[in-house]
């Protein structure tokens, strides 16, 4: 069977739906049995840092990602404005065109550039815009890499190694803040603008509560979307018919592309919930109250049931199972589907038909392919490109 992959996160040898891993941690491989996961009222989020979220102070209002019930469906009634497809188009086609130009003219002068500060400078510009973050001082580039590091270590006061990682957190948090997020924040409570921080302020939410949320959508909508960039060049400049294919293409069939390169490999593909109550799932199979399931988003987008035959193939506009989407679940499903699926997509293109117009690109060197073990999250780095 042809496989398309680029990102080789397990030997995906496991064909059951649904099985118990040695830990006691229920694993979903099956696309049924991971949307139901999602969908389900009896769940809440675990992993992600959610253990270190429930140890703040009770006052203190947590990123929506760690919210659920109520509170969590209202929060994002309220903010979905942001994230419609018509203003994806009236609001930032124009502003993704500019950072993508942006993003790609030192390639255009030195010739040469390392594909993932690209695309990470395109990520920044954009995300930026849609949380409000447009005041920042110099640098913030460099304060973002140091809190989302390709290595993280452990934070504690029982080794050196903790402490050092303790303090290097904090730092980054301060920084960010002090750069970032307050030279924001000040202007917005004198005079409100059409954006994230705008409504946050709104709902009375405090400078560090602000802070949490700027620093969840970074995560979202600048980090994974940069591996993305990254993951979908990669393919196209291994595989010429896509290539061409992609090119000649209108934007719909372009995107159409791109969703399926996100299925094949997702950015996240670690996702978890703990049950609150008995969940039944399809193929009788009920998850008891109190446990961990992880979703093996990898393994659930190649489900056979869901996405036809040769489910490792490229093959953009296949058939697809009644109510899954293009990229099946590699923004998630239910209420915590990623709100700015659009936005990623449509960024991508505008980023990639831009790098491939460029007289002379290709790939100079294969990129090294590192792994964020909690998220099952990808990073792509020394994918150099050059226009010579």
């Amino acid at each position: 069977m042809d496989d398309a992959r680029k990102i080789r996160r397990t030997d995906a040898s496991g064909t059951c739906p649904v099985t118990r891993a040695a830990d006691g941690t229920w694993q979903v491989r099956g696309y049924a049995e991971a949307r139901a996961v999602l969908r389900a009222d009896a769940t809440v989020q675990a992993g992600l840092g959610v253990e270190t979220v429930d140890k703040a102070p009770a006052g203190i209002r947590r990123p929506v990602l760690y919210r659920d019930g109520p509170e969590h469906r209202e929060h994002r009634r309220q903010t979905a404005r942001y994230f419609t497809p018509r203003r994806v188009d009236e609001h930032y086609r124009e502003l993704m065109a500019d950072m993508a130009d942006r993003a790609l003219a030192r390639l255009r002068t030195d010739g040469s550039a390392q594909l993932s500060d690209l695309s990470f400078g395109m990520a920044i510009g954009v995300a930026s815009a849609v949380i409000g973050l447009t005041e920042s001082r110099p640098g913030i580039r460099r304060r973002l890499e140091r809190f989302f590091p390709e290595k993280f270590g452990r934070p504690g006061f029982t080794s050196l190694s903790g402490i050092y990682w303790m303090g290097r957190q904090i730092y980054s948090w301060g920084s960010i803040y002090l750069a970032d997020v307050r030279p924001a924040v000040r202007p917005r409570r004198r005079e409100p603008r059409d954006d994230l921080i705008s409504h946050l302020i709104a709902e009375g939410c405090t400078d560090a509560e602000i802070l949490g949320e700027c620093l969840t959508f970074a995560a979202a909508g600048m980090v994974t979307t940069r591996e993305f960039i990254c993951v979908a060049a990669w393919q196209l400049f291994t595989d010429e018919a896509l290539l061409d294919r992609y090119l000649k293409a209108e934007e719909p069939e372009r995107l159409a592309v791109l969703h399926e390169l996100l299925r094949l490999d997702p950015a996240v593909a670690r996702l978890r919930r703990r049950t609150t109550a008995d969940l039944e799932l399809p193929g009788q199979v009920t998850v008891p109250a109190g446990e961990v399931v992880e979703l093996l988003v990898d393994e659930v987008n190649a489900d056979p049931r869901a996405v036809g035959s040769e489910p490792l193939s490229a093959c953009p506009g296949r058939a697809l199972d009644a109510g899954a989407g293009p990229a099946v679940l590699s923004f998630g499903d239910g209420p915590h589907r990623c709100p700015g699926a659009g936005i990623a997509i449509l960024e991508t293109d505008m980023f990639l038909t831009r790098l491939f117009a460029l007289p002379g690109i290709r790939m100079a060197t294969a990129p090294r392919v590192g792994f964020k073990d909690e998220i099952g999250g990808y990073e792509i780095r020394g994918l150099t490109v050059t226009t010579g």
